[in-house]
């Protein structure tokens, strides 16, 4: 697949995301919009379109660092507990500083991602027996205590509905204003560009890396520092989004290879456009009621997701 197909795909279906929503707003009226129409396409579709992209982008080379980091390809922010650590942040910010604001939320948010991620981590230092699915199993199991934490302490502080609203990604209240913390997230994937390279050789193993005069550590401390900022400012402005950095970087990898800096451009366009089928399919399946991101992706993810486990036993790999 050329990254041109990827580019023209995203133009294509950005075009189409705009002008998909309960308010009437037909292509051919684009020059010549109301001033009712304007102000929906600039409040709503545009800020809207605009998280789907980043969101799309940025978990899916989260995933992909995360599976270089710990040369397996089953894990991600969903199969690691960091996107649950990440919650469990969000909610003890609106339970200890209640008047916190959401760039402080985010920060809060981003250290207990940055700490679950890297219990993870030391976790998989630990296991003896390395399996490729036995790992994000682990991952898993990692998440669901934490997650359990998290619905106890809600439970407890009556705050079970305030913590539904980060159990399920949904960009259906993405309105200017409530979405520029995502922004944080490009300056990251740039950072995460530049470092691609030193990724792929710490994905080599420690002793590899060190024989090379490469800082084994700190390039994996930056790789999580990224995936925990990334993962908190979008479970913090749309939610959580699974499996959408687990199946993206496999895809990606199964025709481009494993080479992070050459598979990150295609990894980053892959995710984007897969969020945006997954939006348009849950806008337009019930019209005009609509089904949250998280269960579109979750449904067509977990899929994808069976398909790699069978085709990973199929040839052995």
């Amino acid at each position: 697949m050329k990254i041109w197909h990827l580019v023209l795909a995203v133009i294509i279906l950005s075009f189409t995301s705009i002008f998909i929503g309960v308010s009437d707003i037909a292509p051919w009226e684009v020059f010549s919009l109301s001033e009712e129409q304007l102000e929906i396409l600039m409040i709503s579709r545009l800020p809207r379109l605009a998280s789907i992209l980043i969101a799309g982008m940025s978990m899916s080379i989260c995933g992909l660092i995360m599976q270089q980091l710990s040369k397996n390809k089953f894990v991600s922010p969903t199969t690691s507990g960091t996107l649950d650590s990440a919650r469990l942040g969000i909610l003890v910010a609106l339970m200890v500083f209640t008047s916190a604001s959401p760039l402080q939320k985010m920060l809060i948010s981003f250290l207990f991602a940055l700490l679950g991620t890297f219990i993870f981590m030391k976790i998989l230092e630990k296991i003896k027996f390395k399996e490729a699915i036995f790992i994000p199993l682990v991952g898993l199991m990692f998440g669901n205590i934490i997650s359990s934490v998290a619905i106890f302490l809600a439970y407890r502080n009556d705050m079970i509905q305030n913590m539904s609203s980060w159990m399920q990604g949904d960009f259906s209240m993405i309105m200017n204003g409530n979405y520029e913390l995502m922004y944080v997230s490009l300056p990251i994937l740039i950072i995460a560009y530049l470092f691609a390279n030193k990724f792929t050789i710490a994905g080599m193993g420690e002793d590899f890396a060190k024989n090379l005069g490469l800082n084994y550590q700190q390039v994996v401390n930056i790789g999580l520092i990224i995936v925990a900022l990334v993962t908190a400012s979008v479970v913090l402005s749309v939610g959580v989004i699974p499996f959408l950095g687990l199946v993206i970087p496999n895809i990606v990898t199964i025709y481009q290879g494993d080479h992070l800096k050459k598979s990150l451009l295609h990894t980053a366009l892959l995710g984007a456009n897969f969020v945006l089928v997954c939006d348009i399919i849950g806008r337009v399946i019930i019209y005009p009621y609509e089904i949250p991101i998280s269960l579109t992706v979750g449904v067509i993810g977990s899929g994808i997701f069976i398909y790699l486990l069978l085709r990973r036993k199929k040839y052995g790999l």
